[in-house]
């Protein structure tokens, strides 16, 4: 035999071999599941806590608009005078006092130095009259003078001291007009907004500048009745900006009565100084009320999944886990209050529960949390 008939020799028979064995493993399907590894899947790792009873104000929600505490209107004190300086302008913060606008002071400043000589006439005046009673009450006692001489000499000095009275008031009138050419400001705060416009001639009264007195906001809540009655003076709030943002506060004032139309009534809310809020701004926000009692848990216990909250419990024999829906409610800092699904005592992964599924062995590598009863 040569090699070319041998060669073809070996591979008729392995594949006789590779067809037996082909036929074998489909009658015999058992043998192919004892190839494959049959070992458990690995229990996923997790820490475990016990909920916590602490004690949380009650919260009231609401909403409501951002506006001054108190809104300044400065306006020109004189009339028929035109506006020479602008000073400030909108968002300008302010001191009382600080100049804000000049108006024309020339005719002010001529009616006073006016004035001032009429003053100065009226005195001489007086000073004359005084000296002629004088001499009169001595020429009297040496029986020189009639009474009747005496009486005009009295009636001319009383006229001549009213004159005076009379000038000086004019005197001050016309230096107040001169002050008033300068407007400033009433208050300290921020201009809200300016009317004033340079080269004006402005009216007395007219308005020139708007100012959120001292620059402080404020909140305005609008509650209902239910809720009305549960707010008080002092009580903190928390406000939330458009931009995120939470802005602390006290309640300053609760109106005392409810809209007829609405059936609500406003809360007046004080906002921190400095803060970024502004007038015009709409907000939520809420108000602390008691005390009161509450089951809580971190926020990253909880699973959020087709709109209900769920959180992993831990067996009795600490092999796997149960999927429990619960129901939440206030939230602070960092935790949530659960209202019903579990009780104080039961042992819920602390995180990571959106990697589980009900019923799934895990293995707890962290003791749970000691359970923390608030005084």
């Amino acid at each position: 035999m040569n090699i070319f008939s041998h060669k073809k020799s070996i591979l008729i028979t392995m594949g006789t071999g590779f067809v037996f064995l082909f036929f074998w493993w489909i009658q015999h399907p058992g043998a192919r599941v004892e190839s494959v590894s049959t070992a458990a899947p690995a229990a996923l790792t997790v820490s475990v806590i016990e909920p916590q009873r602490q004690e949380w104000p009650d919260m009231v929600q609401a909403d409501g608009s951002l506006a001054a505490w108190q809104e300044a209107v400065i306006g020109a004190e004189t009339g028929s005078l035109r506006i020479t300086e602008l000073f400030a302008d909108v968002g300008s913060v302010v001191k009382r006092g600080q100049l804000l606008a000049r108006l024309a002071d020339n005719s002010a400043a001529a009616d006073v130095r006016k004035q001032e000589g009429a003053v100065i006439q009226a005195r001489a005046s007086l000073e004359k009259s005084q000296a002629d009673l004088k001499r009169s009450q001595m020429a009297a006692d040496s029986g020189a003078l009639s009474s009747q001489k005496m009486d005009e000499y009295r009636i001319t000095e009383s006229i001549d001291r009213a004159a005076l009275d009379s000038a000086e008031a004019d005197l001050q009138s016309k230096r107040i007009t001169l002050a008033n050419t300068r407007v400033v400001a009433v208050d300290d705060g921020v201009i809200s907004s300016r009317s004033a416009l340079l080269g004006n001639v402005v009216s007395t009264g007219t308005e020139l500048f708007r100012m959120v007195r001292q620059g402080r906001i404020e909140w305005q809540a609008e509650l209902d009745a239910q809720q009305l009655a549960r707010v008080q003076v002092g009580q903190p709030a928390h406000v939330r900006l458009p931009a995120g943002k939470i802005v602390n506060g006290t309640v300053r004032l609760v109106a005392p009565t409810l809209s007829t139309s609405t059936g609500r009534a406003i809360v007046y809310v004080s906002l921190a100084a400095g803060s970024v809020s502004q007038s015009g701004m709409f907000a939520s926000g809420s108000i602390e009320l008691a005390q009161t009692s509450a089951l809580t848990l971190p926020e990253s216990a909880l699973v959020q999944r087709d709109g209900r909250n769920d959180v992993y419990v831990l067996s009795a024999d600490g092999a796997r886990v149960a999927r429990r829906t619960v129901v939440t409610g206030r939230r602070m800092n960092g935790r949530v209050e659960v209202v019903s699904g579990i009780d104080v005592k039961a042992r819920v992964v602390a995180s990571g529960g959106a990697f589980l599924s009900d019923g799934v062995s895990v293995k707890v590598v962290e003791a749970a949390a000691t359970k923390w009863e608030s005084t």
